[in-house]
């Protein structure tokens, strides 16, 4: 399994990236094609006290960098030597299973759907991040910021695709599917979310899913379903405002908590373990990236600010979502979708 991975995408490229490949090679015995300049990829080794390239490790030569800045449509014909384009096009030419990037997210998602191409049936690839839950397990996001304007159908191929994604990534045996909304009534949210729960309930029918009806926010982090279904504008609201109150509720405990006194500050040295175990698995650089589910082959978008770690684990992501594939699948699902809405 070979992995290609964007040297130069990201607020701390080229470093972090090679040295997170570097890192995945020697703990996950990854095959990694690094993609981006040669001469600064090779002064980061150097600089780490790498005289040559590591069994595993390869280099492909791009020369220019995709900038946050530039217009996502016009990446591919603009920038064709760019470290993104060149891994993209490694991947859809089949010398490579999979792709990580920190790069821009909008350039990233036009050059998968334009160049790897989406699943066969799907409309709109979607950002499906992974996030914790009370419950013990983890809950699937999608969309959490690829589409913001979002049809119906949109929705009913993020409940199946999510659906499929935790079968195969998370290994849970019949995902429960629920669609975000301000109540859990049948009756409630705008149009979109009623047609959308009216297609997801078809779907359930049919034995393509595990509808369970509308979801609530407040319900998402405490585990009430495995998957959550959005549009792109609520999902990023809805992810961003768990991993705010994380950070906050952190804060607050060390501050307000094991700081106020000696005693608490004892109570923390007991508490601790448990205390970084809870940071950790809301620690975006120990999950790695978010994926585009949709495309054909398996892109992982990494945190544009990802260090070494952040690379190292969507370097192991990457890898789990090659090994779990559900493009055939959900290929198949589709089509029984559509041989349905045809009777």
């Amino acid at each position: 399994m070979k992995i290609i991975l964007d040297a130069m995408g990201g607020d701390n490229a080229p470093a972090a990236p090679v040295l997170g490949a570097l890192q995945a090679v020697k703990d996950f015995g990854a095959q990694i094609t690094l993609v981006g300049k040669v001469e600064k990829i090779l002064e980061v080794m150097r600089e780490n006290g790498y005289t040559d390239l590591p069994e595993g490790l390869e280099i492909a030569n791009a020369e220019e960098i995709v900038d946050m800045h530039d217009d996502p449509a016009r990446v591919i014909q603009r920038k064709k030597d760019s470290s993104m384009v060149v891994g993209l096009k490694l991947l859809a030419e089949g010398q490579g299973d999979a792709m990580v990037s920190a790069g821009s997210t909008g350039a990233l998602l036009t050059g998968a759907t334009l160049l790897v191409k989406r699943v066969k049936g799907i409309r709109r690839a979607a950002m499906g991040p992974v996030m914790p839950n009370k419950a013990g397990g983890k809950t699937v996001i999608l969309d959490c910021g690829a589409n913001a304007e979002c049809t119906p159908e949109f929705l009913l191929q993020f409940g199946i695709v999510g659906s499929l994604y935790a079968k195969k990534y998370l290994n849970v045996a019949t995902p429960k599917v629920g669609l975000l909304n301000i109540g859990t009534e049948d009756t409630k949210g705008t149009d979109l979310q009623k047609q959308a729960h009216a297609l997801l309930t078809d779907a359930a029918a049919q034995g393509l899913i595990n509808f369970v009806g509308n979801v609530e926010a407040r319900d998402v982090p405490l585990g009430a379903v495995d998957v959550v279904v959005c549009d792109g504008f609520a999902g990023n609201v809805l992810l961003k405002s768990i991993e705010g109150t994380a950070m906050f509720m952190g804060s607050l405990m060390k501050h307000k908590i094991f700081k106020r006194n000696i005693f608490s500050a004892l109570g923390y040295l007991f508490c601790k373990p448990g205390v970084d175990e809870v940071m950790k698995m809301m620690d975006y650089r120990e999950i790695g990236g978010t994926q585009f589910l949709g495309i054909k082959k398996p892109v992982i978008k990494a945190h544009g600010s990802s260090d070494a770690l952040a690379f190292r684990n969507a370097v192991r992501q990457a890898m789990s979502a090659a090994e779990s594939d559900i493009s055939a699948e959900l290929e198949q699902a589709l089509s029984m979708i559509k041989e349905s809405s045809d009777d």
